[in-house]
C-alpha cells in the first residue's frame, strides 16, 4: 500500500468483543498503530504515549486504533490496566497484519521468528493512506504522528 491509496475495508474484533469497521470512520482521521504484544514495556510505553496525547488528537478529529495478534481477553486487561480511551484490535487471524505488511522476520534472543514489526500508519478522512512509519522506535513517536496529523 502506498501513499495516497485507498486503505483496505477491514473488520475487527475490538478489546471489548465488538465488531469495528474500519470504513466507518469515513470522514475523520484515523492513526492504526500495530505492535508487538500487550503489557511488553515498549509496547506499554507506546500505549501510554497515544493515551497521553489522546485529547490532543481528537482535536483533530482523530480515532485512534492499536492493533496486535493478542487475544480480545489480552487487550481488554491491557487496555483496563493502562487505562486507554481507544480500542485495541484482536487480530488473531493477522487480516490487518498482512494487510499493512507489518509481519516480517526478527530476531530475539539470538533466533528468527516471525513477528509484528511496530508501525504506524494516518490514515485520512477519505479512507487514503496519508502517512506511514515503519520500524518505529517509541520514544517521541506518538508526538510526531500527532505533529504530522496537526500538519496535514
Amino acid at each position: 500500500m502506498m501513499i495516497g491509496e485507498r486503505v483496505p475495508d477491514l473488520s475487527g474484533t475490538t478489546d471489548s468483543g465488538t465488531t469495528l469497521d474500519l470504513n466507518s470512520f469515513v470522514g475523520q482521521w484515523v492513526v492504526i498503530y500495530f505492535y508487538p504484544r500487550d503489557a511488553t514495556p515498549g509496547c506499554t510505553t507506546e500505549a501510554g504515549d497515544f493515551r497521553d496525547l489522546h485529547g490532543r488528537f481528537r482535536k483533530h478529529n482523530c480515532t485512534i486504533l492499536g492493533v496486535s495478534r493478542d487475544s480480545v481477553a489480552s487487550h481488554a486487561r491491557f487496555r483496563a490496566k493502562q487505562n486507554l480511551p481507544f480500542e485495541l484490535i484482536a487480530d488473531v487471524e493477522e487480516i490487518w497484519c498482512k494487510a499493512f505488511d507489518v509481519i516480517h522476520e526478527k530476531m530475539l534472543y539470538g533466533k528468527r521468528h516471525l513477528g509484528v514489526v511496530r508501525s504506524t500508519f494516518l490514515v485520512d478522512p477519505k479512507g487514503l493512506l496519508h502517512a506511514e512509519w515503519r520500524a518505529v522506535k517509541v520514544p517521541g513517536h506518538a508526538a510526531a504522528v500527532l505533529e504530522q496529523l496537526a500538519n496535514a
